[in-house]
């Protein structure tokens, strides 16, 4: 297979849905995922050897496994999760994996790359920043006798959960770095695609790192935008779609789109979104491309035919 050259930005389910969706229209595919989890086997690692999260990275490259009988055993390997309350207990076996060989590489992304090679991923997966990162929101609703009053939410396991409404959103540290590999694939790609995903702790945090921002501000690629199926639920609770795109304005303010993709269960108002969609430089796309039996669940056959029929397309002259 041949196709477009594509950075899928995220983490998490998103981005394994959007990846595993990709994998039906190309093999150029890079990954830039987000280093800021803090709960689970990932918070556990990151927390005791001062690693980046491996989670949402071992997600991305099984995503992007092979087919093959070979590659499909080592996904299973890579994603098992051991039972128990012992020392590895809720550990999954690629979280060790990656880690192990990050103590014998000095560089991560190295040993990111040695995983591909085992799973014979059909693309690459990196890391969005070269440090492990700290989600801050300011949140309000949290205090009953106070509704406005604002607190702080710090870890991307508690914002992701929050009851209260996600203002504005910062990584600790500010300003981290990112990997040179990252910027280059944004630079380098036909396209790029953000979300789905968590709003605030999966897709916004790749606009709050400088040079992966300013990447794609100036990036050749054309820019798409994958709505969540379900999008007011959790950290972004109440929210509508239209919201989502205000929010991404305030965040990445001098970056435009050329497409944004909805599922119909999320438009409420087609025409208002449309407009919104044309101030941010992009057309909307409405297309079915969850399961229709599992609502919040995409249908990897129905969003991949939905990328192909965006992505796949004569590139216009800019």
């Amino acid at each position: 297979m041949t196709g477009p050259v594509v950075a899928a930005l995220g983490g998490g389910h998103g981005l394994a849905a959007t990846l595993t969706a990709l994998r039906h229209v190309t093999d150029q595919v890079t990954a830039i995922v987000t280093v800021a989890d803090d709960g689970g086997s990932s918070g556990r690692l990151r927390d005791e050897f001062g690693v980046l999260p491996p989670g949402d990275l071992r997600m991305a490259l099984a995503a992007l496994c092979s087919e093959s009988e070979w590659g499909q055993t080592w996904r299973d390997v890579l994603q098992h999760r051991f039972a128990g309350d012992g020392p590895l207990g809720g550990h999954a076996l690629g979280n060790l994996l990656i880690v192990a060989l990050w103590e014998l590489h000095d560089d991560p992304v190295a040993g990111l790359d040695l995983v591909a090679r085992l799973l014979q991923a059909q693309g690459r997966v990196l890391p969005m920043a070269a440090v492990p990162l700290t989600i801050e929101a300011d949140v309000t609703g949290l205090d009953p006798t106070d509704p406005d009053a604002v607190q702080v939410v710090s870890g991307q396991a508690q914002v992701a959960v929050t009851p209260g409404a996600v203002g504005a959103v910062r990584l600790v540290p500010p300003d981290p770095p990112a990997y040179p590999e990252s910027v280059a694939a944004i630079r380098s790609a036909d396209w790029v695609v953000l979300g789905p995903g968590s709003w605030f702790t999966s897709v916004m945090p790749h606009l709050l790192v400088p040079e992966l921002c300013e990447a794609l501000e100036v990036t050749r690629a054309r820019r798409l935008l994958v709505l969540n199926l379900d999008p007011g639920t959790g950290e972004t609770a109440g929210f509508s779609a239209g919201r989502h795109l205000d929010t991404f304005v305030t965040v990445a303010p001098h970056l435009r789109l050329d497409a944004v993709l909805a599922d119909p269960a999320v438009v409420d108002d087609e025409p208002a979104l449309a407009a919104q969609c044309a101030r941010l430089g992009a057309a909307l796309l409405v297309t079915p491309v969850g399961r229709p039996d599992r609502p919040g669940e995409h249908d990897p056959l129905r969003f991949a035919a939905a990328l192909r029929d965006i992505v796949v397309t004569p590139r216009p002259a800019r």
